[in-house]
């Protein structure tokens, strides 16, 4: 039992390892468009933040997540 639970926990840990340090990214300095003047800010739609990359895996974790607990709460019902 210990084992199995130990497994689970280290799977858990190496799944969202790479998310839960996603900010941890060095961004590239902004640079100046030609012809401007030094008072450029960074580049028209830079991205805001990493959370952008994964909203359709999320939607799809929360979908899957959702049809779960329907199934799970309509077995109990039964």
């Amino acid at each position: 039992m210990k084992k199995s639970i130990l497994r689970l926990l280290s799977f858990t840990y190496l799944l969202f390892s790479g998310l839960l340090f996603a900010e941890n990214e060095v961004p590239t300095p902004p640079t100046a468009r030609p012809g401007g003047t030094g008072g450029d800010t960074g580049t028209p739609g830079a991205q805001a933040s990493p959370i952008d990359m994964y909203v359709y895996v999320l939607a799809i974790v929360a979908i899957l997540t959702i049809v779960y607990f329907a199934k799970k709460y309509k077995s109990q019902k039964i």
